[in-house]
């Protein structure tokens, strides 16, 4: 009897530290309405700030959430970012791996309706390797660079979407609105793969162990899709100067000369 009193105690202690621990959010860029980066100002009218951003937006039984778990976006852009630039993603530091998973970083033009993949990390997302071998649950930032070709925007809605490799069948999601700088165009790639997320899209197991469990919904069974941006340059029209015709020099009238810390 004793012994079953303190299995019990010990499995309480272990679900209550893992439901403390939570799950995984993205830290930066800013996800909409997270508290570690934004502040009352920064919200649309009537909104709050969410301390749960850590959650799944869904499970293989039920869509719960929208996509990027809200539908209205911040009224400014939480980071701007150049096409053809590296980029940096990061999580948080205390976040529950659940032994890896599917990870893809998307980008959407039209308020999170399509999404285009701009970059893939497969099986044992947040682990040096998969758990299997030995990997080190340490990886907290992905490194990658924006496609070239990548349409510019001064409002686009960037995503960080993962499926678990251990756990509950949940699909997760985070959504940061960011500012691309770029030409007018078009980018053609691989839609975002959506998976445990209500009985419409497909389900993924478990991995236990097999770290290719669902992996061709990323790699073979996929679609393409076609995002637009109307193109967006950093720096404001008003400053940009004209070259004087005599001496091939910027020229500013009064009320266009830029201050010295508009430019970097």
């Amino acid at each position: 009897m004793l012994a079953m009193q303190l299995l019990t105690f010990t499995l309480t202690t272990v679900l209550a530290a893992v439901s403390v621990l939570g799950h995984m959010e993205m830290t930066s860029p800013c996800p909409r309405y997270s508290p570690k980066c934004a502040t009352p100002s920064d919200l649309p009218p009537g909104t709050v700030l969410d301390y749960n951003l850590n959650g799944p937006i869904g499970t293989k039984s039920s869509a719960n959430q929208p996509f990027c778990k809200y539908t209205t976006p911040w009224p400014r852009v939480s980071d701007t970012w150049t096409a053809g630039h590296p980029v940096t993603v990061t999580f948080a530091n205390n976040g529950a791996s659940h032994s890896g998973g599917h990870t893809e970083f998307s980008i959407s033009y039209d308020n999170a309706n399509t999404f285009v993949v701009l970059h893939q990390v497969l099986r044992h997302s947040f682990f040096t390797a998969p758990p299997t071998s030995g990997g080190s649950d340490t990886v907290r930032s992905y490194t990658f660079t924006l496609p070239a070709a990548l349409p510019g925007a001064s409002h686009a809605v960037f995503a960080w979407t993962w499926v678990n490799a251990i756990g509950n069948r949940e699909f997760y999601m985070n959504c940061a609105d960011v500012a691309i700088v770029g030409n007018a165009g078009s980018y053609t790639g691989k839609a975002m793969t959506v998976a445990n997320y209500g009985p419409l899209y497909p389900s993924i197991p478990e991995f236990m162990g097999n770290y290719d469990t669902g992996i061709q919904l990323y790699t073979t069974s996929t679609s393409q899709v076609t995002v637009s941006g109307t193109g967006f340059s950093n720096i404001p029209t008003s400053t940009i100067p004209t070259l004087s015709s005599s001496t091939n020099t910027p020229v500013y009238s009064a009320a266009s000369m830029p201050p010295s810390s508009s430019w970097y």
